[in-house]
């Protein structure tokens, strides 16, 4: 298959793509929540942001199969198969519609138990919470059957269609609370409102398979051998999905039972913020996982060197934007969200953000383990981590706050880190990490990490940190270009500067004549 070529450029176009169609929801986002926020009131908004957070989470159910999907259907593609990809969309798309209908009826059945007795809710609120939670139930089913369909087109590598769809969907996410806030609708209308905003989005991806698959339109086609084939795959990851919801939401819950519903939006807001900065190492993984699962094991040193320039990339450009978050977290959070914000959220914002930057890096080897077939390893090691995480906390959430639970949080992402690297090292080739400049990116990342802690110890004024910035961003860029990337990288990269530069040139100047002919006119 052409997408398997990595010199042909399609796996770079594709991370771009998926990059430019998380990005506008993320810019979406930041100018639409404060509006929320104000229009709702703190209260509200922290029904709304448990809304957000069940609608993520309803992989639970998934039983892993969206991703065993991608993987199979990309295994079969390299193989020239079509009739087993029809079988194997078909089988899939069935079964989370099943999985889909039992959750939902789980999520009614706990409808009135969350409203009523797991969150601490102001009393006039806890039937708008319980209206919610029985709408979500009913996006249980078509959110599933979409993680199917998404897989598919995600093995083909089709990420033209797949972000097209999201950018779409991502983006009513956050516009239509806005536009419900403007109408009045209050937070059940918003939701019925999300609800028709996922079943659309539902039904794009089933056309776009459609073109991208034609055999499709044959017909449904089940076959019940395959379904062994994809839980036994499945199995594993579903394991890791049924504990993600815990690792990304046991925080809010913890919070709003213990401390407030209010507590719960002074966390949520940074917690989202700086959350999506994942969308670089997603963007890159959202291509690498069919990739890795097409090669598989057959040539070593091939993966390695995909697996390690991945990685030293992804440590370039997640290292410098976190320390400059770090540094001006309190200017970020007044400048969104206000000084109330600021007050309440500031080392929130700055805990996460250490934390999001070793999540980030993770999100690599966890795409290689399950794209080489051991799901099994990620899985494991999420059991070990439940062990610790969920005990931490509890603890630090009961004594600290807020800042509790984001260093609770930070600390599991770091040993979820550890643990993926060292798996992967056992599938990989660390000669090959030496010659891709792996290593020395990794050591240039903690001199300049260990440069702005320093420098944090003195509580610099805003001017100051403009400066410490500004030499800190210079020093790394010339430490990557003189010292991480080799010379073929950077003849690659002067090369791109240097297309678009031109580019941007032509594109000026056809202004310019359009100005002057339209000046003669």
């Amino acid at each position: 298959m052409a997408f398997l070529n990595l010199k042909n450029g399609v796996i770079a176009r594709n991370s771009i793509l998926n990059f430019v169609g998380q990005s506008i929801p993320l810019a979406v986002g930041v100018v639409s929540i404060p509006l929320v926020i104000k229009g709702l009131g703190v209260d509200s908004f922290g029904i709304l942001s448990l809304a957000w957070m069940l609608l993520g989470s309803f992989t639970l159910f998934d039983l892993g199969l969206g991703r065993a999907t991608t993987k199979f259907m990309a295994e079969e593609m390299r193989n020239g198969e079509t009739e087993t990809l029809r079988t194997l969309f078909w089988t899939s798309c069935a079964m989370n519609l099943s999985l889909g209908v039992t959750g939902g009826l789980v999520v009614a059945g706990l409808a009135s138990v969350l409203a009523e007795n797991v969150f601490r809710l102001p009393p006039e609120l806890i039937e708008t919470a319980r209206a919610t939670f029985l709408i979500l139930a009913i996006a249980t089913p078509i959110v599933l059957v979409s993680t199917a369909i998404r897989g598919a087109l995600e093995a083909a590598q089709r990420f033209d269609y797949v972000n097209s769809i999201s950018v779409v969907s991502s983006s009513l996410t956050f516009l239509l609370p806005m536009l419900g806030v403007l109408l009045g609708l209050g937070v059940r209308g918003i939701i019925l409102l999300l609800l028709f905003a996922r079943l659309g989005g539902a039904l794009a991806y089933l056309l776009s398979c459609f073109k991208v698959f034609p055999i499709l339109r044959k017909g449904v086609s089940l076959d019940l051998r395959r379904v062994r084939r994809l839980l036994a795959y499945g199995g594993w990851v579903s394991i890791s999905n049924v504990l993600n919801p815990v690792f990304v939401y046991l925080d809010r819950f913890l919070i709003g039972s213990v401390i407030s519903i209010a507590a719960v939006a002074y966390y949520t807001a940074p917690y989202e913020m700086i959350t999506r900065l994942c969308i670089l190492p997603a963007s890159m993984t959202m291509t690498l996982f069919p990739a890795f699962s097409a090669m598989g094991m057959a040539s070593r040193e091939e993966l390695t060197t995909l697996y390690a320039r991945s990685v030293k990339y992804l440590l370039l450009l997640m290292g410098p934007l976190v320390m400059l978050m770090i540094l001006f977290a309190r200017e970020i959070l007044q400048w969104w969200l206000g000084i109330e914000f600021a007050k309440m959220s500031l080392s929130v914002f700055q805990i996460l953000s250490a934390g999001v930057f070793f999540n980030a890096l993770a999100h690599i080897p966890h795409a290689l383990l399950q794209g080489i077939g051991r799901p099994d390893l990620t899985a494991r090691y999420h059991l070990i981590e439940l062990v610790v995480y969920i005990p931490l906390m509890w603890l630090l959430v009961t004594n600290a706050g807020i800042p509790g639970a984001a260093l609770a949080w930070s600390v599991r992402v770091l040993l979820d880190s550890m643990l993926l690297f060292a798996a992967s090292g056992k599938f990989t080739s660390f000669r090959v990490y030496r010659e891709r400049g792996l290593m020395r990116g990794v050591s240039v990342v903690a001199v300049m990490g260990v440069l702005l802690v320093a420098s944090l110890v003195f509580e610099p004024t805003l001017l100051l940190k403009a400066a410490i910035g500004a030499t800190l961003s210079m020093l790394f860029a010339l430490a990557a270009w003189r010292y991480v990337l080799d010379t073929n990288e950077r003849k690659q990269l002067g090369s791109t500067a240097r297309q678009f530069v031109r580019l941007a040139g032509r594109t000026r100047r056809k202004e310019i004549e359009a100005l002057e002919s339209q000046k003669r006119l």
